[in-house]
């Protein structure tokens, strides 16, 4: 490959990092690896996206939460996976009660199923009320002072950065956090090695950048930043003076917010200008508290589950 062509080349292969461990995805299959007591554990899936089925669930702007979603659950599914192998300390305890009920009843794939609904569930909706709602009715006290929309909308717009921001410092100085952002680093620093066209080694990898202008977990910060902009423009057009309704409108306008994010990351992860780098600019930021360096042992769990999802069909991952 030319040095051109390795400048150029993006490939839609993501991944998440997991507990001692990684998920990748491809175009057709995806695979998890964790580094286990025992070892390496793999486990390869084909993937079967929901759009495939219902293509209008691919259009732009509808495809933009129908992917979150989907990804939200594939994450989920590859975290259990990776929590099995590392079992608490204290896990000695007898299930309760109700948990041998549970699994009575509904057995260990539906209590599954079930597990993780309920976990992206809450996941969405701790998002969203910390993130987005809290804010807002925060921002309400403004009015005590000021009657200004423009004054109400800007503190709003201050406290969902400041409140996401604390969060993620906060969260990225707990230590088996860190180790799991570590992994994260591991699979940005994989996927550059492949798209410059060189051997998947750890020597390749290790000097790798570990930002990556594609990285998944910036899109939360995109999308309270398009979140801030369409409230301001809709709430400054059409002022809004009860709280819990200006709530309520912000949940209807979500999955048009997920579907532009998601429309915006796209288009800025597939070109190359002084435009599109800046635009990139607030996601590498934030990766200084998502993305750590990896040691050697992670680097080789990232390339084991980049090398699987590679398809035999030359430029299929072509973003």
């Amino acid at each position: 490959m030319s040095d051109k062509q390795c400048s150029t080349f993006r490939t839609t292969i993501g991944g998440q990092a997991l507990i001692e461990g990684i998920l990748m995805r491809g175009p057709e299959k995806q695979c998890i690896v964790v580094r286990g007591p025992e070892g390496l554990v793999v486990k390869e899936e084909e993937l079967k996206l929901i759009r495939d089925r219902y293509p209008i669930l691919g259009l732009p702007l509808i495809r933009g939460s129908v992917t979150f979603l989907d990804s939200m659950v594939k994450g989920v599914k590859a975290l259990m996976f990776s929590a099995d192998y590392f079992p608490e300390e204290d896990g000695t305890e007898e299930p309760s009660r109700f948990e041998k009920w549970l699994d009575r009843k509904l057995g260990n794939e539906k209590m599954e199923k079930l597990v993780i609904g309920v976990s992206v569930v809450m996941a969405v909706c701790f998002s969203i009320g910390l993130f987005m709602l809290l804010p807002t009715f925060l921002a309400s006290f403004v009015e005590r002072v000021t009657g200004s929309v423009l004054v109400r909308n800007l503190a709003d717009a201050a406290l969902r950065l400041a409140i996401f921001m604390t969060y993620m410092i906060a969260v990225s100085r707990m230590k088996d956090i860190r180790r799991t952002f570590s992994y994260h680093g591991a699979e940005h620093k994989t996927i550059f090695c492949y798209e410059k066209g060189l051997d998947l080694t750890v020597d390749n990898v290790r000097v790798q950048p570990k930002h990556h202008p594609r990285c998944g977990t910036s899109f939360l910060l995109v999308v309270i930043i398009v979140a801030v902009l369409v409230n301001t423009v809709i709430f400054a057009l059409f002022p809004v003076g009860n709280v819990f309704l200006r709530m309520l409108i912000q949940l209807l306008l979500l999955p048009f917010v997920v579907g532009v994010t998601y429309e915006f990351n796209r288009y800025v992860g597939g070109h190359d200008n002084p435009v599109t780098n800046f635009l990139a600019k607030p996601g590498l930021w934030m990766q200084n508290f998502t993305t750590f360096e990896p040691d050697d042992s992670m680097i080789e769990v990232a390339i084991e589950a980049m090398r699987r999802v590679i398809p035999e069909e030359k430029g299929k991952d072509q973003w």
